[in-house]
């Protein structure tokens, strides 16, 4: 019986969504208000969830604690009030969209797990944009 645990956790941080290899003109049309030379943040809201066979022993899917620790560790600490463009090394050449910060927790998050486990990550942008990646 496959069951999935959710938990939820913020970070604050800034970024600017900017191509270097296109001109400034391009990189207005596409990212907009984006593109901002100065940058700008988002409150992020997360949810990583993870779905597995329930362990006869604990009865746990994982332990909450291993998985609040495993948030804390390889995002809140890494991405909390940071400038994701200048300080956080997987972005130096990648654009920090939403898209690609969630493909970057899950592939922060799920080494740690054992392979068994499905991940699944949902990041909120602003309340009403958010994008989900599972490793497909």
């Amino acid at each position: 019986m496959k069951v999935t645990v959710s938990r939820k956790a913020h970070f604050n941080a800034a970024h600017r969504l900017h191509r270097p290899d296109w001109s400034f003109e391009k990189n207005e049309e596409i990212f907009g208000k984006c593109n901002n030379p100065n940058f700008h943040g988002h409150n992020y809201e997360l949810i990583v969830s993870v779905t597995g066979d329930i362990d006869e022993e604990t009865g746990y899917v994982i332990d909450i604690k291993i998985l609040r620790n495993l948030i804390k560790n390889e995002v809140e600490d890494a991405f909390d009030h940071k400038n994701l463009n200048v300080e956080v090394l997987e972005f130096k050449n990648l654009n920090p969209t939403a898209e690609n910060i969630a493909v970057v927790i899950y592939n922060k998050i799920k080494p740690k797990l054992k392979p068994s486990l499905e991940l699944e990550i949902t990041l909120y942008e602003t309340p009403r944009n958010f994008v989900s990646y599972s490793g497909k």
